[in-house]
Order: structure tokens, then C-alpha cells, then sequence
């Protein structure tokens, strides 16, 4: 019953900071580290990992009318004005492309800053300072739209995602919403291509993950039944 706990108290923590700009990862670690959960267990390792799926589902239901709108009017898009190379859909893709080959490559660093609760501690403090920097010295926005975004701003975003990967404990949200603000889009058009990119963001890094740390020999049924726990405490 223990387990059960834990497993519904860090599927609420994982539930509650993903769609917040402060990051989930470094929660999920700090929480982990109060409970002295051993994190060399394979199946603890998995099960942070396999949890992130309540989030990304979530993510599917809740802009499921928007994602079926844009398929619907690639690449032209609603108004008729856009290109395969400037639709929301590639730019989504764009801007991912820049954020995962070079996480990919730095891995190795990004393992290292997993397991160092200052450098999370650190990354969450900057991380509120630069949110109220950029919230005060951006306020104008000539970018209301997602679908008037272009290429650079797309990139753009996806460069500074790069941070939250090699950084853990500096928001995934935070730096998209922040670059977007910094690259002209209002608030509300950076969150919504914030949560657009974190979709095949999170579903590749979760996937990765998984494949990583996934033992199935180790684990018995008990263990099985608490993934699915903690995704429906989300």
C-alpha cells in the first residue's frame, strides 16, 4: 500500500507542475529524494519515465479540436495564407528537429545533470528570475497567432528548449513561453506553441527513455499496476 502512495502523490506532483512553466522533471527528482525512493531501481527509473504519458495524453484530449483543425488545413492553413514550410504542423516540427538532435547528441551531460539536485535547484531559481525578466521587458507582441509565425521564430524556440534537456530543473515551458514572448508572440500565442512543441517533444523523449530503462524481467505484477495508478492521479 506504501507504493500505491507514492505512485498517486507523484502522479499528482507530475500532474500539476507539466502545465505549469516550472519543470516536472526536477519536482518529480526532489520529491524522489524526500521519499529516499532508490533511483538505481530499475523500476523506479522506469516508472518516472512511463508516468509522463498521463501528461501527454492529456495534452492529445485538450487541444485535440486545434491539432484536428490544423491537419485538416495543411498546409494552406485556415486563412488560406500559409506554406508547407510555414504551417503551425512544420513549424511544430521545425522547431523540434533544432531541439532534439543536439539533446541527443549532449545525452551523455544530460544523464550527469539528472542526478545533481543543484544544478535543479539552481535552474528552478533562474528560471523564475528570467520569467519575470522577460515578462516585464516584452510586453509588446506583434505576433498574436500561432499561424503567423514564421521559420527563425520557430527555430528560435526550439534552440532555447535545448536548456531544459541539458539543464534539468529549468522548464520546458519556461523557455519556450519565454523565447516566444522575447521573439514578438504574445503571451497567449507562445503558450499555445509551447504545449504544440512539448507533444513530440515528450512522446520521443518518454519513448527514449523508456527503451532505456525498461526491465520487464524485474518487475512483478504489483509493479506493473502502479504506472497506470499514477496516470490516472494526473
Amino acid at each position: 500500500m506504501h507504493d500505491f502512495f507514492i505512485s498517486v502523490l507523484l502522479g499528482i506532483i507530475e500532474g500539476v507542475t507539466e502545465f505549469l512553466p516550472v519543470s516536472s522533471t526536477a519536482h518529480l527528482r526532489i520529491a524522489e529524494a524526500l521519499l529516499q525512493l532508490d533511483l538505481r531501481d530499475s523500476f523506479w527509473k522506469m516508472y518516472t519515465v512511463v508516468i509522463q504519458l498521463g501528461a501527454i495524453l492529456a495534452l492529445l484530449v485538450y487541444f485535440r479540436t486545434r491539432i484536428l483543425e490544423f491537419i485538416s488545413t495543411f498546409p494552406r492553413g485556415a486563412r488560406g495564407d500559409r506554406t508547407i514550410f510555414t504551417h503551425p504542423l512544420s513549424l511544430t516540427f521545425f522547431a523540434f528537429v533544432v531541439t532534439a538532435l543536439p539533446s541527443f547528441l549532449l545525452k551523455k551531460q544530460i544523464g550527469q545533470n539528472l542526478e545533481s539536485l543543484s544544478v535543479m535547484a539552481w535552474a528552478l531559481l533562474i528560471g523564475g528570475v528570467v520569467m519575470w525578466v522577460v515578462d516585464v521587458m516584452f510586453r509588446q507582441a506583434d505576433i498574436e497567432r500561432v499561424d503567423e509565425m514564421n521559420v527563425p521564430r520557430a527555430m528560435w524556440i526550439g534552440a532555447v528548449q535545448i536548456l531544459s534537456a541539458v539543464f534539468p530543473g529549468t522548464s520546458r515551458s519556461m523557455c519556450t513561453i519565454a523565447a516566444g514572448q522575447v521573439a514578438g508572440l504574445t503571451r497567449a500565442a507562445s503558450l499555445e506553441f509551447s504545449f504544440l512543441l512539448s507533444m513530440p517533444t515528450m512522446v520521443v523523449a518518454t519513448g527514449y527513455d523508456l527503451l532505456k530503462t525498461i526491465r520487464p524481467q524485474e518487475q512483478d505484477a504489483g509493479d506493473a499496476a502502479l504506472a497506470p495508478v499514477s496516470m490516472n492521479a494526473q
